[in-house]
């Protein structure tokens, strides 16, 4: 990514989130925040364990935007390469996004849907995408919410605490960087 800046961003219920680029020792809490969010209406991976490495090699802090309200992490966002040839560079998947418990309901995750469609602007990209789980209605709501639509369902990708859950497969254009006026 090539965004490095901050974002101050005002936010219901909650004042002050600002964004900002994740740093190696914000790996602790981000880590706290997917234990605490993690469930199979939300993920087909295996739950991570509490005090799992956060930048395992899969995420490093460069593709996670961080939400961070009184210097306390509170939510994050991942925006990757999903394949690394050529011909799909143009394209950036929005692979992860949590907000503390505590913090949900309040506008920080539609706020980090829109800082990481706008890093996506910034790098270049010409499509966002993400996989959202059919069983996750309130992300989907979100999801919509901020611009993106379905562009593909795969029928029971998964098999989920003994039950079938379709993937669904969500996209939209990033916002496009400001141009700059001259004089």
């Amino acid at each position: 990514m090539i965004w490095t800046g901050i974002v101050v961003v005002p936010c219901p219920r909650v004042d002050g989130i600002r964004l900002r680029r994740a740093r190696y020792d914000d790996g602790g809490e981000l880590g706290r925040i997917e234990f605490a969010t993690w469930s199979t209406t939300v993920s087909p991976a295996p739950r991570p364990g509490p005090d799992d490495g956060f930048f395992d090699g899969r995420r490093h802090p460069d593709d996670v935007l961080v939400a961070e309200t009184d210097h306390r992490v509170v939510g994050y966002s991942i925006l990757q390469q999903e394949f690394s040839v050529p011909s799909h560079h143009h394209v950036l998947q929005l692979t992860g996004l949590a907000v503390s418990p505590a913090y949900q309901r309040s506008g920080i995750g539609r706020q980090l849907v829109h800082g990481a469609v706008r890093d996506a602007g910034l790098a270049g990209a010409r499509k966002v995408t993400l996989r959202v789980l059919a069983s996750n209605t309130a992300a989907q709501i979100l999801y919509r919410a901020t611009g993106f639509v379905v562009e593909g369902v795969l029928r029971a990708e998964f098999l989920l605490d003994g039950r079938y859950v379709d993937d669904v497969l969500m996209a939209r254009a990033p916002t496009p960087p400001a141009i700059e006026r001259a004089g």
